[in-house]
Order: structure tokens, then sequence, then C-alpha cells
């Protein structure tokens, strides 16, 4: 059972400080374009890199399906190319695919672009997917 504590160590505890994209936001949006052509993108603000705690078998499973043990959780929306979410919005991926550049996060159906600073930290797929809208 996941605690308090740990989502809020999640959400609002220290972690590793990523740069992520220090340059425009159009510029960003442009580079997703040319990197994943046709892709769905999310541009995200105060953002958390999540590196999932799994076995080696969950490992294993993941890396057979072409995922990486991690997922993204952004505390405020930008711009959402589909209209999915609002601006302003919280938002959690699903496991990723590629981290890229540093500043594109990948999953099967969208790329989110992380605008500025944000952190990396460590959690268990528990705790980090005990976070759900609606």
């Amino acid at each position: 059972m996941v605690t308090l504590e740990e989502v809020s160590q999640l959400l609002y505890g220290a972690g590793e400080e990523v740069v992520g994209w220090e340059g425009s936001q159009e510029d960003l949006i442009s580079l997703a374009a040319k990197t994943f052509p046709g892709k769905a993108f999310c541009v995200v603000k105060q953002w958390i890199l999540i590196d999932l705690t799994v076995t080696p078998i969950e490992r294993e499973k993941l890396t057979s399906l072409g995922l990486l043990p991690a997922t993204l959780f952004a505390h405020e929306v930008v711009l959402d190319s589909k209209g999915r979410f609002q601006s302003g919005m919280w938002v959690r991926s699903n496991f990723g695919k590629s981290f890229t550049e540093g500043c594109m996060f990948e999953t099967k159906s969208t790329v989110y672009l992380l605008l500025g600073p944000g952190l990396r930290k460590e959690a268990s797929i528990g705790t980090a997917f005990s976070m759900k809208a609606g």
C-alpha cells in the first residue's frame, strides 16, 4: 500500500536537478516535430522524471516491450497538441519509450517536452502510478 508520505516525497521532496530545455517553447516544439514527426506532444513545466524501482524480472519485461522503467510527472501542462490536457493541469505519463536530448520524454502516444528545469527522482511503480486524474 502506498502511503501519503511516499507520494508527498515524490511530488515535493528533493531530487536531482535536471536542466531541461532552456530555449524558447517554439524552438522546442520545432525540434520535437523534426525528431518525432506527426507524434502528439505535450509541453510541460515543473516536471519530475521518475526512475522506477523495479525487479530484474519487471525490468526485463519492460525492456522486451520496448519500454523504459521510467515515467514523467509534471505539475503544469503548458500546451497539449491534441487538447487532451488544459493549460495549468498536472499530468503523469505512462511508461517511457525514450528520453532524448535531455528534454523530450517519449511514450507510446506522446512526446512530453520538458520546458525549463525539473527534477529526477526514484520511486516505486505503486507510488508513481498512484496519482490518477478524476
